[in-house]
């Protein structure tokens, strides 16, 4: 083998064993965390970066608004702990949604690593904890101050000695302590795991850091995705798209361009910030208006600083995808994770072979508490219950794709998973009655959308609890592309009194009730008439097909909270 040929494998085993580094990472996060969210859903990132900040390698385990957030991150953290600061041992923390990954539950922690007394890389990486406290996890809140504890750019251990002044700020503020603490020590042992493999790495391959390697597979990242793009026809296309927002529909607008130097993708049109938790932080919106273009363009090149550099975002400042403090953020994904439908309604114009239809695309998760008082509720009822503090993950359909339908209860753009319904009834006084595919709610198409799901819960204990929904597809449920039908629009009842209730905000569930959750379905794609009998016949057979889908619900009567 030549020189060059000998180079080239090493640089590939180098490339293989970073990945499977970042991935023990992760793995290593999942199986110390001490919250569900990490534990059973993947509501995670890990990577690792360059001593500048530029990211390297990421886990394939977690979220695109993570792991891409997380990269601006580091360079945050990087500004308040210049490199030359960092110490062998220390560990950096923060959850400030314009510093982090949008809002104040993810928790990013950084640590650097040092190979023969010099910095050669590190490592990132983020949990959503159960709770921060404030007015938890819906979008209620009229400000960032509303939202629960915000912590700076902070070290967190110093040179192998833990700040307790900073889990005694932590604990004193949250209504799960323990939980909480736990993530933040499974974050500082992940990044470990990560901190020992690369330097067993770096011995192995008798690399003094990772300088070469990581300029390396940044460029070819680079290279590749500018290679890619190439596919793609140059010119400029819009795509508009209203979704529920909170009192009133709010206006996603979005154009893109594509020329010689990459894509441009701006939002401008595109509503104000409102006085309640849906707005998105920038760092928020850039990481999903790229996925949704990586998924695209160049799905197959690794995600790092070179693949992302080609893709520049602009927003209004202001604007409810570039939120500036202290607006409220606690539930930025209601908005974010549209943004990819978004992009693909532009890139559709231009290939209309390769992109999707649109989906449920937000989460769908059920957050319910007990065992405390509420505004307007049933408050001594509420006091005398079971205290929990608990989210499932839940998930619509997503939209058909070329040749192929949607995926059904399948969490995209996000990719956590849903949560397992036994682990949960561990955790709170919570009985699952039904949980099952929700025929016909794909739309029509020669693909089909994927099916939601209908959910039934009740309170074990027959206690009232309370439901803080941060759901969209309601009014307005995902669009059928190239002749396809729509999906069906989410709804949530109150099983024995009909109740509808609102797809946004806290709302009590009364002693007794049983909450029913009927998640969006996909929309479908291209010409129905189109469709292979075969396939239609298997839906049937399989009991997907179904009744054509209800009404959106467009007023509450539901109770406040």
């Amino acid at each position: 083998m030549s020189a060059t040929g000998r180079q080239a494998l090493r640089q590939q085993l180098v490339w293989s064993r970073l990945l499977a580094v970042v991935e023990e990472q992760a793995q290593a996060l999942i199986r110390t965390a001490f919250g569900t969210p990490t534990r059973e859903a993947g509501d995670l990132s890990a990577g690792v970066f360059l001593p500048d900040g530029r990211m390297v390698a990421q886990a394939v385990t977690g979220t695109p608004g993570h792991v891409n957030s997380m990269a601006d991150s580091v360079l945050h953290f990087l500004r308040a702990f210049p490199a030359d600061t960092m110490r062998d041992g220390d560990v950096c923390v923060t959850n400030d949604p314009w510093k982090g990954t949008g809002h104040l539950f993810d928790v990013v922690m950084v640590t650097p690593v040092f190979h023969r007394g010099k910095l050669v890389a590190l490592f990132a990486s983020t949990v959503h904890v159960v709770d921060i406290g404030g007015v938890n996890a819906g979008p209620d809140a009229l400000e960032i101050f509303h939202e629960g504890l915000f912590l700076p750019p902070l070290r967190f251990v110093s040179e192998g000695a833990i700040e307790e002044a900073v889990l005694d700020i932590v604990r004193a503020n949250v209504r799960e302590p323990g939980q909480v603490e736990g993530d933040f020590h499974a974050l500082v042992a992940c990044n470990a795991v990560g901190a020992a493999r690369l330097q067993r790495l770096l011995r192995e391959f008798g690399l003094a850091d990772l300088e070469a390697q990581g300029d390396y597979i940044i460029e070819r990242s680079r290279l590749a995705m500018r290679e890619a793009l190439r596919e793609w026809p140059k010119g400029t296309w819009q795509n508009h798209m209203t979704v529920d927002g909170y009192d009133t529909p709010v206006e996603l607008h979005a154009a893109i361009t594509i020329s010689d130097d990459g894509v441009l993708v701006d939002f401008e049109g595109t509503s104000a910030t409102i006085a309640r938790g849906i707005n998105v932080p920038k760092a928020y919106t850039d990481a999903y208006t790229s996925f949704g273009i990586r998924c695209l363009v160049g799905a197959d090149v690794p995600n790092n600083s070179g693949s992302l550099a080609p893709i520049r975002v602009v927003a209004p400042e202001g604007s409810i995808v570039h939120a500036l403090p202290p607006a409220a953020v606690a539930a930025r994904a209601a908005i974010g994770q549209m943004l990819p439908d978004l992009v693909f309604g532009a890139l559709r114009q231009a290939r209309p072979d390769r992109v999707p239809a649109e989906g449920a695309s937000s989460l769908w998760n059920i957050r319910l508490s007990g065992g405390q008082p509420i505004e307007g509720g049933p408050n001594e009822a509420l006091r005398r219950g079971r205290r929990f503090n608990i989210v499932s993950f839940s998930t619509g359909g997503t939209g058909a794709r070329p040749g192929k339908d949607g995926l059904s209860a399948t969490a995209y753009p996000s990719g956590v998973r849903n949560v397992s319904l036994e682990i949960l009834e561990t955790q709170a006084p919570l009985l699952f009655r039904r949980k099952e595919y929700r025929p016909g709610s794909g739309g029509v198409g020669a693909s089909r959308g994927g099916l939601g799901q209908v959910i039934e819960i009740e309170n074990a204990d027959g206690d009232p609890m309370v439901l803080s929904a941060t759901w969209d597809r309601v009014r307005f449920p995902a669009r059928g592309a190239l002749g396809g039908g729509d999906g069906a629009p989410g709804a949530a009842r109150l099983k024995h009194s009909g109740t509808a209730l609102r797809g946004k905000g806290r709302q009590v569930i009364p002693a007794g009730e049983v909450l029913v959750v009927e998640t969006p379905g996909g929309a479908g794609l291209g010409d129905p008439a189109k469709r292979d009998p075969a396939l239609a016949a298997r839906d049937l057979k399989a009991g997907l097909a179904g009744a054509a889908a209800p009404a959106p619900l467009v007023a509450s009567t539901g109770t406040a909270a």
